[in-house]
């Protein structure tokens, strides 16, 4: 049969079939001696072993679309960063490092701004100027009055999305509406875990209808961008590059250098100085990071 890996604990993989549910699974020992190991997200075929207990061995490990370095996950078609718009009130320098997170691992992402009913529209209107340059899709939803399900439904459609983001903003609540078997599942899974064997958290896949899979993502909630230095982080500001052909300098870090496109793009009005300040902020630390 073929599913899709939702769940991989201690050797133990929980897998997907549409119609047919999740089987608990063991990976073959050849996967060993080729140094594969499967991941949350993988496609695999795998042989039933007991129809009614329904578990099975892994046999193959289908090829992977992509594959992120952290979490380890495969097969992720985009990332849903969801903040609230206040109760708390967004951290927008931990969104911007989310962005860069997901630009570095070339991941396209969709901000959502949850609890919208609890800010006025010019509050609004100034989070959406503040990332309105930066070439990702915005949505601005509520669980609780049930706002803006359809475009996320429409985002989500056939693919398989990373939700990313700090706890307290609503993350649990819209992924219960978007799926309401979703716990459901969730169940199903702990049922056949919790056997005094597993007890470290890890990603997991949520199956939302046909293709679609939600990924919950605990390794997202990390402030480290690991991977970046501080000369590649311009380049995952996408806002950024129609001005650096106008930079003076070739590698301008757009920080103290005259005659900076960037800079001058500030004072115009054409970047957001909240994302710049961050920006800068995020440049002077990596700076400073330790490089032993």
């Amino acid at each position: 049969m073929q599913g899709k890996i939702v769940k991989g604990i201690s050797g133990f993989y929980y897998v997907h079939v549409v119609q047919s549910g999740i089987y608990e699974c063991r990976a073959k020992g050849i996967f060993r001696k080729q140094k594969k190991k499967p991941l949350v997200g993988d496609d695999v075929i795998f042989d039933v072993l007991d129809g009614e207990k329904r578990t099975g061995n892994i046999t193959e490990l289908l090829p992977r679309r992509n594959e992120l370095i952290r979490p380890a996950v495969s097969n992720v078609d985009q990332a849903l960063i969801i903040f609230a718009a206040a109760k708390p009130k967004p951290h927008f320098n931990l969104l911007d490092r989310f962005l860069v997170m997901m630009e570095y691992q070339r991941v396209p992402v969709v901000i959502c701004f949850n609890k919208c009913d609890l800010i006025t529209e010019d509050e609004r209107r100034e989070i959406a100027g503040m990332y309105g340059f930066c070439k990702k899709r915005l949505l601005f939803t509520s669980a609780k009055e049930e706002i803006g399900l359809d475009g996320l439904r429409e985002i989500i459609f056939d693919k398989t999305t990373a939700v990313a983001g700090p706890s307290g903003v609503g993350k649990s609540s819209l992924v219960n509406l978007l799926s309401p078997e979703a716990q459901m599942q969730t169940g199903e899974i702990s049922s056949r875990i919790e056997r005094g064997r597993h007890t470290t958290r890890h990603s997991e896949l949520i199956h939302v209808g046909g293709t679609s899979y939600l990924m919950d993502t605990p390794g997202f909630s990390s402030l480290y961008i690991p991977g970046v230095e501080k000369e590649d982080l311009g380049g995952f500001y996408p806002e950024f590059a129609a001005y650096e052909p106008y930079c003076r300098f070739q590698g301008c870090a757009h920080i103290s250098e005259p005659d900076c496109g960037v800079k001058q793009a500030l004072c115009d009005g054409k970047i957001h100085p909240v994302r710049y300040e961050n920006y800068c902020m995020l440049y002077e630390e990596l700076k400073s990071v330790n490089k032993y």
